[in-house]
């Protein structure tokens, strides 16, 4: 069936990864950088990660607020997502010898980046704020300066760097090829694969969302009459993906913190 009876192809102009590159509120100056015209000034996911910190902030400021022998609802889920991050990803990834010191960090990061993934579904709103890699790179960057600072500061410069670049049990020429395998692994990649699983993930996700929407809102409008139904079916995938989204946001924001666990357990354990 041709184009003509089904619908004008390029009328629909599909969304791409230039649609999360959002100008910013109040003002459109931009400069060049590497080809490329960007925005200058305050924008959407900026307001957004201020807006994510005071909430987390203030919801458990309040949950702990007023402690109780007999906690009171607000306290009861504070003291339960506390638990989690605690337990799962602090006492069992680093150990009960060295872990509390971590908690602080380790919590504040997940529901940090857990609400700045469900901006991408709250209404209003609806824009996943670490799908800008440059936010999430920032992230990534912190942990790396954190983990490194742990292994150096019990290690040593010399002896963390032998920590992460030489494997135990592990000798002759072999090592001239494991060294800096290991080198690049431990040190220079980490941040890399760290912030582009999480990016990676809420840009691909976010994209998909939009791709189903906008598509089947424009079958529905645009197409013929044999068409039509692609589009209910387009809105119908959009419903479910957006339910799988909500569990991929979570897990991506409990995978990049367990993550960091990982890497701070590692760089305080003794063999490599």
């Amino acid at each position: 069936m041709g184009s003509a009876v089904i619908m004008a192809e390029d009328e629909f102009t599909p969304p791409g990864p230039g649609d999360f590159n959002l100008p910013p509120i109040g003002g459109h100056d931009t400069f060049e950088f590497l080809g490329q015209s960007q925005y200058l000034g305050v924008t959407k996911p900026m307001l957004q990660l201020v807006l994510a910190s005071v909430i987390v902030f203030v919801f458990f400021y309040l949950a702990s607020r007023k402690r109780a022998m007999v906690p009171g609802k607000l306290q009861f889920v504070g003291e339960q997502a506390y638990g989690f991050v605690r337990n799962s990803m602090g006492r069992d990834i680093i150990g009960s010898h060295d872990f509390m010191r971590f908690v602080p960090y380790l919590f504040a990061l997940f529901f940090f980046i857990l609400l700045n993934n469900l901006f991408a579904t709250i209404p209003f709103l609806q824009f996943p704020t670490l799908s800008r890699a440059g936010m999430v790179y920032g992230l990534a960057g912190m942990s790396w300066v954190i983990y490194n600072a742990v292994g150096i500061k019990k290690h040593g410069f010399g002896g963390y760097l032998k920590l992460q670049s030489v494997p135990s049990g592990v000798g002759g020429p072999i090592l001239l090829l494991l060294v800096p395998l290991e080198f690049l692994s431990n040190i220079v990649v980490r941040p890399v694969t760290l912030a582009l699983r999480l990016f990676a993930n809420m840009l691909a996700g976010h994209l998909l969302l939009i791709l189903f929407a906008l598509g089947g809102e424009y079958l529905l409008i645009h197409g013929s009459a044999l068409v039509k139904p692609v589009g209910i079916l387009a809105w119908v995938l959009f419903v479910a993906i957006a339910f799988l989204e909500l569990l991929v946001q979570f897990l991506q924001a409990y995978v990049f913190v367990l993550l960091n666990a990982m890497y701070i357990s590692g760089a305080l354990a003794d063999e490599h």
